[in-house]
């Protein structure tokens, strides 16, 4: 058994589970193993899967990882380098360990970690989760509710499971120039969870809600949805890492190498992008002054 680490731009797929009729991470994956030879191909994405694969987690549409890892039967050949032939830059495998066998990705994971880069200049307003005009964000506030949601907790009203919203949850936040990097580790996360407490988390930093906001959203009775919070947008959602005992993963460093160039060059297109919808707005903006000219 071999387990690998996969990174992926989520921001291009319809989540990572293969779905019938839209382009997933697992899927471009079985379709890289079916060009290896390594699956007979099926229709569309409906490839067989190798003996004992298992992946660590679903992420969402549009949401990326930098360790998502799947586990099957692989052969020596099949190092990352070697997946990587066959696969999108927009999805790099980078490392790689050997398992024992009945190893399994999603139910030997111990911890897994997320992070999500929220947009919060600390300075004067700009945009927020859902695009309009917010003040500055608290970041003690953030500090304060991240506190009230660590520890054990169910979480029935931070997800539309209806189970297992039990979960030992460690959530904190760092600055990092305009961004607040929200990381939350548990052992599992119920759907949406970590979205929903980024948007709790961020009404109460921008003062649109109290604090006690918090201790309602974890208490036991159902919060009608006029009052609840929706899930913060999924591009800024990173699954980061997937812990399991005794497993060491060893970098391939030309996958790894190949993996920082494709995705230094998406993070180019994406500032390149920005440049030109910032201009877009600049110049329009200037209008209300008399200044945007011909």
């Amino acid at each position: 058994m071999r387990a690998f680490r996969v990174a992926y731009d989520g921001r291009e797929f319809a989540g990572f589970q293969r779905q019938p009729h839209a382009e997933t991470v697992e899927g471009t994956l079985l379709a890289a193993l079916s060009e290896h030879g390594l699956l007979e191909r099926g229709d569309g994405p409906t490839h067989a899967t190798p003996p004992g694969y298992a992946a660590a987690g679903r992420t969402d549409a549009r949401v990326s990882a930098v360790a998502q890892t799947v586990a099957f039967e692989a052969p020596a050949w099949l190092t990352p380098r070697a997946f990587n032939g066959q696969l999108p830059g927009s999805i790099r495998v980078w490392a790689a360990a050997d398992v024992e066998a009945g190893f399994h990705a999603t139910h030997d994971a111990v911890r897994r970690t997320y992070r999500y880069f929220l947009y919060a200049p600390s300075g004067g307003s700009d945009a927020d989760l859902v695009g309009s005009r917010a003040t500055a964000i608290d970041d003690d506030a953030v500090h304060g509710a991240l506190a009230r949601l660590s520890g054990e907790h169910d979480f029935h009203n931070l997800t539309g499971d209806d189970d297992g919203t039990v979960r030992d949850l460690r959530a904190s936040a760092t600055r990092a120039g305009d961004f607040l990097v929200i990381e939350a580790t548990a052992g599992g996360f119920p759907r949406a969870l970590v979205r929903r407490l980024v948007g709790t988390v961020a009404v109460v930093g921008r003062g649109t809600a109290a604090p006690e906001l918090v201790d309602r959203l974890l208490a036991a009775d159902p919060v009608p949805g006029e009052y609840g919070v929706g899930p913060a947008p999924p591009e800024p959602l990173v699954l980061w890492d997937v812990e399991y005992d005794g497993v060491d993963f060893e970098t391939d460093e030309e996958a790894a190498e190949s993996t920082v160039a494709a995705f230094g060059e998406r993070h180019r297109d994406a500032r390149r992008v920005a440049a030109a919808t910032g201009a877009i707005r600049d110049r329009i903006e200037g209008s209300a002054d008399g200044s945007l000219g011909r």
